[in-house]
């Protein structure tokens, strides 16, 4: 399950099912491959705010995670 949080405050749950049994680590594997075709990582300071996370390569919305179940 990979989860977007877009900026429109929309909160959406991406299900990914494989063609044949996957293990966790196979999952886990998988997850940061698509989270790094997807989105692009940011740490920038600007002033006195602080820009930090995985921001989705289509400006929509930021990367907030995955999990394998």
């Amino acid at each position: 399950m990979i989860l977007i949080l877009l900026f429109n405050g929309n909160l959406v749950k991406e299900r990914l099912d494989f063609n044949s049994p996957v293990t966790v680590r196979d999952c886990w594997a998988y997850g940061e491959i698509h989270r790094e075709a997807i989105a692009t990582h940011v740490w920038d300071i600007e002033g006195d705010r602080m820009k930090m996370g995985w921001y989705l390569n289509d400006g929509t919305g930021t990367f907030q995670g995955f999990y394998c179940e």
